[in-house]
Formats: C-alpha cells, sequence, structure tokens
C-alpha cells in the first residue's frame, strides 16, 4: 500500500478535507486489511507521480491534530486518477456499406469492496501467530 497516495484518498473523503489523526489512522487501518487490490490500485496510481511527497509539496498540511488536503493536493489527486486516454478506435473492414469502431473496454477495479470480518479476524490472528513465533 502506497501511504501517500492513501493519505491523499482518505482526506479527500472528509468534509473540507480535513481528518483527526485518530481517523486517519482507523481508515489506514482498514485499507490496509482490505485486501490486494487497494496495495495494487494505491501503487499503480503512486506510478504516476513517482516523486510523490504529500508534506514538502504542500499537498497535506498538519493543522491542529490532523491533517488537511489542500487545492493543490486535489489537484494531484486528480490528475493521479485520471484515466488514460481511451485508445483510438480501429476500423473494422466494411460490413454492408458500414463501418464499425472497435474499442477495448477500460476495466477499473472498485474503490472500495465490502470485506468479509470473519476473515479479517482471521487474517489479523493468522498475522499475530506468524509475529509472535
Amino acid at each position: 500500500m502506497n501511504f501517500q497516495v492513501t493519505v491523499l484518498k482518505i482526506l479527500v473523503s472528509y468534509p473540507g478535507g480535513f481528518a483527526v489523526m485518530e481517523d486517519l489512522k482507523r481508515d489506514m487501518a482498514i485499507l490496509a486489511t482490505s485486501g490486494r487490490e487497494w496495495a495494487d490500485r494505491t501503487k499503480r496510481l503512486a506510478a504516476r507521480v513517482p516523486a510523490l511527497d504529500i508534506f514538502s509539496q504542500g499537498l497535506v498540511e498538519r493543522i491542529s491534530g490532523g491533517w488537511q488536503i489542500t487545492a493543490k493536493g486535489r489537484v494531484v489527486l486528480e490528475f493521479i486518477e485520471a484515466r488514460p486516454a481511451a485508445p483510438k478506435p480501429i476500423q473494422a473492414p466494411l460490413v454492408e456499406e458500414a463501418t464499425v469502431a472497435i474499442v477495448a473496454p477500460v476495466h477499473v477495479p472498485p474503490l472500495w469492496q465490502p470485506v468479509d470480518r470473519a476473515k479479517r479476524r482471521r487474517e489479523r490472528r493468522e498475522r499475530a501467530r506468524a509475529n509472535a513465533s
């Protein structure tokens, strides 16, 4: 999971883009245990801006017990989430004097999927056992 992108995604979901540290930590924990898809998605998004540093670039500000996304942070997040331009249609051969454009579908994984709580508990127990040994 990419920490920088995850922080931007969490903050943009809060009213005014501000979240206290307790809420940020809780949301980060939820996303970190939500499965492989979230980690893969944030890595793909982070690859679009390899030198991303949310604090030194002024994308997030530390304000009285929490963090807030800035206008610049929102712009950067929109940029990294923007879908790549759709591929140009490929002209198919004429079929009964009509042209047909073929466009490959673009698969975008959903941002959030429900998680089986029992499965999450089992995984946490297994990690705790592995760390204890």
